[in-house]
């Protein structure tokens, strides 16, 4: 991904509590909380609430919910503006089942610049930020039944892990935003192609970036093809070592080796955000959106335009089917120490295991 599209990534020492209220007057089903419970269960500076509108919904209609940040402390609370409703919220941060059966999450995954002052929105005490977030623009919707869409946070450093109580509506099945882009892991070409009127220039330095993500790539793969051991360059990035952990992370670059080896590689440049590195679609493969930060970026190295493609390679469900439970190489490290089974899950684990800088044993 991106640096940040499946993240739903706020500043290191904000806490954030959530609500998800029904707007419909419904009495809460079995297990889920009352909306006086679920106003308790919000802690820290910000406290975050959910509503939707409407008990059902057809296929014909748009499925959002309303989220409203408000921060309820003495002090000025700051978070990064693709966290703040009206930005969509649509980073697979809602937790959303069908049925009880977890629904695909659809949306981009995006790989973002962290850190710059100027992605930052700042809530002074008592201040509110409102907007909708379009649930069907990022999840599965395709089949007909009963949701249930929770908000969940994951605990990173400063914040602590929560999730909220749950809120049901029936939808009526529709299409998928992606729905027939899924390639399947069908070659239907080999190589590297442009798309968005792509520059000479900047093909060049996507084929430089491509080669060299194909060597991090088939590097990584050769290193996992050693005795596996819990080697300092496996556990800093992906935790205590298991077999079966090295296993998984082994098949992770056997596939994305391959597919920049075979697959039909499309890079488009027609994003131009300079706090984005790249994107894609998880359904959609071999499609990786370049942006602003990737032009920026080293050839090789941390964070760099090669270790962007791989990152981004890892996200597609036909490959690895990766998240974006950390980032940057920091978070990275703590999430390996806290959750290696979700460091297994991680992007940017990926990218940095294959980046290898500074070189680990």
């Amino acid at each position: 991904m991106s640096k940040s599209l499946r993240g739903f990534k706020w500043l290191m020492g904000t806490v954030v509590g959530v609500s998800l209220l029904s707007g419909c007057g419904a009495p809460p089903a079995e297990g889920e909380s009352t909306p006086a419970e679920a106003t308790e269960q919000a802690q820290g500076a910000l406290t975050a609430q959910v509503s939707v509108g409407k008990a059902s919904m057809a296929a014909s209609e748009r499925v959002t919910v309303e989220v409203t940040l408000t921060n309820t402390s003495a002090a000025p609370v700051s978070l990064y503006k693709w966290d703040a409703p009206g930005e969509g919220l649509n980073e697979g941060r809602l937790s959303v089942s069908r049925d009880g059966q977890p629904v695909e999450y659809t949306g981009a995954h995006f790989k973002r610049v962290q850190g710059r002052a100027e992605d930052l929105i700042t809530l002074a005490p008592g201040q509110s930020i409102s907007g909708p977030v379009v649930v069907s623009d990022a999840y599965d919707l395709s089949v007909s039944g009963t949701y249930t869409i929770r908000y969940e946070l994951e605990a990173r450093a400063g914040v602590t892990a929560l999730a909220s109580n749950s809120v049901s509506l029936f939808i009526e099945g529709r299409r998928t935003s992606h729905e027939g882009a899924q390639a399947m892991g069908t070659v239907t070409a080999q190589g590297l192609s442009y798309s968005g009127a792509c520059t000479s220039s900047e093909q060049t330095t996507i084929t430089n970036a491509y080669n060299s993500a194909k060597t991090y790539s088939n590097n990584a793969y050769t290193y996992l093809s050693g005795t596996p051991s819990a080697t300092s360059r496996y556990t800093t990035w992906f935790g205590t070592y298991s077999s079966s952990g090295w296993s998984t992370v082994k098949t992770h670059f056997n596939n994305i080796k391959n597919a920049f080896a075979s697959a039909a590689v499309v890079v488009d440049c027609s994003c131009n955000d300079s706090g984005t590195y790249a994107y894609v679609y998880p359904s959609s493969p071999y499609k990786i959106y370049v942006c602003g930060a990737f032009w920026s970026a080293p050839n090789t190295g941390t964070d760099s335009r090669a270790g962007t493609l791989v990152h981004e390679m890892s996200h597609f469900t036909v490959v690895a089917g990766t998240d974006d439970w950390a980032y940057g190489q920091t978070a990275a490290k703590n999430l390996a120490r806290s959750n290696a089974t979700r460091a297994r899950d991680n992007a940017d684990s990926h990218e940095y295991f294959a980046e290898n800088n500074p070189s680990l044993p």
